[in-house]
């Protein structure tokens, strides 16, 4: 029996929730509502462990490798990823205004006015803020990358697999049903078409931001090692459809690592610059994650301030590194950043969820995509720098 994979479920649970919203009784939404602030709470308080339990270790695991190519693999990584967070900025905020005209509305302005309360609430504070959390996530992993210790990260990576395990088992399975109750509650609230309406624009903005993207890093590419850009794009075709089906940049390393080398990639270079590309470069989640943010506050009416987003965007592309292996990882990672950088609340984060989710698939399929142009990159500028070597301790 084929598994029932997480984006037919929230698909199913928005259907359901705009259902049950419209048609059920006040007190079976309110039953919702009270799992919705349970999960909420939970959630607030597993993002400190979230962002201390894979940031530390990933900045620690960088410390080691193979040095130079690390640092120029993870640098163009990182480059590409904050371009990408800047061109869904750029194009967000001059089509939105038209794009999501007359969306903005009063119950988005104050949304928690419209939901209804639980019966009950249980208060789960977290054991620190989310900036404590960043700060101790990053003195710890920038501390294992100096020491070059073992102890320390074998103790890290541990704590990395548990917080995995609750992301994993408890947190994203349980999200449909998350999303199901804050769909029920905004239906009975009247607010759903006008989410609905948003959903849809952002959704083809966002696919569209891909494919762009796309090219702009294949024409790079192309540019730089004198190939067609399209036809390397065409080369990566099969890693990009593994990746929209599997939702996984690593379970798509094997096909991306096959085409990679397909383009002209020398095998050394694919087989270390692939695996680690599929951890630390999500261009296509960070383009995700900016647009459904913009679009989030923009219908509650936010000025959408690049004084305000360009730091989010920077600290994005090193969240991002820390994004678990699991579908609906990149936006897990983000939460803290969304709520101390950009002031979202439990409604907006849920809508930012809803958001992300809809799509994964195909952020996964960018991010796999563009871990070829990436690797073709690496490449050529290590070509260069060998043969200057070369002619140098030749004269």
């Amino acid at each position: 029996m084929r598994k029932f994979g997480l984006l037919p479920k929230i698909l199913l649970g928005i259907a359901l929730g705009i259902v049950i919203g419209a048609y059920a009784p006040e007190w079976f939404v309110k039953i919702f509502a009270t799992f919705n602030g349970l999960f909420g709470n939970f959630l607030g308080f597993a993002i400190p462990l979230i962002i201390i339990g894979f940031i530390a270790p990933g900045i620690g695991s960088m410390g080691k490798g193979a040095g130079k190519l690390l640092g120029l693999t993870t640098a163009l990584a990182y480059g590409s990823t904050v371009l990408a967070g800047l061109l869904a900025f750029t194009v967000a905020k001059s089509i939105y205004p038209t794009l999501l005209a007359n969306q903005t509305s009063q119950s988005f302005e104050n949304p928690e006015e419209a939901l209804l309360k639980g019966f009950f609430t249980v208060d789960m504070p977290p054991i620190m803020g989310v900036m404590s959390a960043l700060l101790i996530a990053f003195t710890i992993g920038l501390g294992m990358a100096a020491i070059k210790g073992d102890t320390l990260q074998k103790g890290m990576d541990e704590f990395r697999n548990i917080v995995e395990l609750v992301i994993e088992k408890i947190i994203i399975p349980l999200l449909p049903i998350h999303i199901l109750g804050i769909f029920a509650n905004m239906t009975q609230g009247g607010q759903v078409s006008a989410i609905m309406s948003v959903f849809a624009k952002v959704f083809i903005m966002i696919i569209l931001l891909h494919l762009v993207f796309l090219v702009v890093q294949y024409t790079a590419a192309g540019t730089l090692r004198k190939q067609n850009p399209l036809s390397m794009m065409k080369g990566m075709l099969p890693a990009y459809f593994t990746a929209l089906g599997t939702q996984s940049s690593a379970s798509t390393i094997p096909v991306t690592l096959e085409r990679s080398k397909k383009i002209g990639a020398r095998e050394r270079i694919a087989d270390f610059s692939v695996p680690l590309l599929a951890t630390i470069h999500l261009s296509g989640s960070t383009i995700t994650l900016v647009s459904c943010a913009m679009a989030v506050m923009f219908i509650q009416g936010e000025a959408l301030q690049f004084a305000q987003l360009f730091p989010f965007i920077l600290m994005l592309g090193i969240t991002m590194i820390a994004a678990p292996g699991v579908p609906g990882g990149a936006v897990m990672a983000a939460l803290g950043l969304l709520e101390t950088m950009l002031g979202f609340g439990p409604t907006m984060t849920s809508l930012m969820i809803a958001l992300y989710l809809a799509q994964d698939s195909f952020g996964t399929a960018c991010n796999v995509t563009g871990d070829g142009a990436i690797t073709s990159i690496v490449d050529k500028l290590t070509q260069k720098k060998k043969a200057r070597v070369s002619s140098i301790k030749a004269s």
